[in-house]
């Protein structure tokens, strides 16, 4: 019998040349993340599955690849960030802080293949981790980092997305919706695959009324530059301790990334961004 040489569908091989083209990029990123003071770090591919899943929420363990070897329950990474924080688990006494660490490596997700949407892919990652707490500048150094390497590859017509988690959740928690949070964040995260319509289906659909969906899809709406939307929000301030921590931070970051010289253009507050996963807490990108 005859075996008939295939890729899987959603992975990646390249040909030489766009290889070569591969590594030149990778070494631009090398060279850029170097340059912030962030070195190079790797971590294994497959990991115990009770510790990708510990910090993974949301839909993480429907796209997981996950297998059993023996009595090991075992899982291919779907990112970097949850083996970092094992990591500097594992490593704490050893390290440095702030660690400030980059790594580029394969990730897996076990999710329908479509343009633009592998099931191998690379990461590349900058991270800072805090011995307690980070000064609110770092966040807004790791977009300063990004605009520089866009820059580096030659791009130009980007735009960096920024908003901030715990004006999401003080948000909710005034519409009296903080027990759904979450959820109702990893639904908004998806506004730009399925739309308005869908938004608020799939909002009402797990409880949340017609009005306060309304209301929810009326405040991530609001757009115009970044003075104008920080301005808007400045109308809910009061009503929420935690907005309130939320939209201080927001305007501190918006701030530094002027300061750190990424032009106006290049990025934008925008209160649609969510990001899927139970780590995220603060500022997002």
């Amino acid at each position: 019998m005859n075996v008939q040489p295939r890729t899987l569908s959603g992975f990646m091989e390249l040909l030489p040349g766009d290889q070569i083209l591969m590594e030149r990029f990778m070494e631009t990123l090398r060279e850029t993340y170097s340059l912030y003071g962030f070195t190079p770090l790797d971590t294994p591919v497959i990991e115990a599955s009770e510790v990708l899943l510990a910090k993974g929420g949301g839909e993480t363990e429907k796209q997981i690849y996950r297998f059993t070897k023996g009595d090991s329950d075992l899982s291919l990474r779907f990112d970097l960030t949850v083996p970092l924080a094992k990591y500097v688990a594992l490593h704490y006494g050893e390290l440095s802080f702030p660690f400030r660490r980059y790594q580029i490596g394969k990730v897996y997700r076990g999710e329908r293949a479509q343009r633009g949407r592998f099931r191998e892919f690379y990461q590349a990652d900058i991270d800072v981790i805090g011995d307690g707490k980070l000064d609110i500048v770092n966040d807004a150094e790791m977009p300063a980092v990004i605009y520089q390497t866009f820059h580096r590859l030659g791009l130009e017509r980007f735009q960096i997305r920024v908003n901030n988690r715990k004006i999401l959740n003080g948000f909710y928690s005034m519409l009296g919706l903080r027990q759904q949070a979450g959820e109702i964040m990893r639904t908004v995260d998806k506004l730009e695959k399925i739309g308005r319509d869908k938004v608020a289906e799939l909002l009402v659909e797990f409880g949340v009324s017609e009005d306060k969906a309304g209301e929810i899809l009326r405040f991530i709406g609001i757009r115009g530059e970044n003075s104008q939307v920080l301005e808007a929000l400045e109308c809910y301030r009061g009503k929420d301790e935690l907005f309130d921590q939320g939209l201080e931070e927001l305007g501190t970051v918006v701030k530094y990334l002027g300061a750190f010289g990424v032009p106006e253009e290049n990025f934008a507050v925008d209160l649609t961004i969510a990001r899927g996963l139970d780590y995220y807490t603060g500022t997002v990108y």
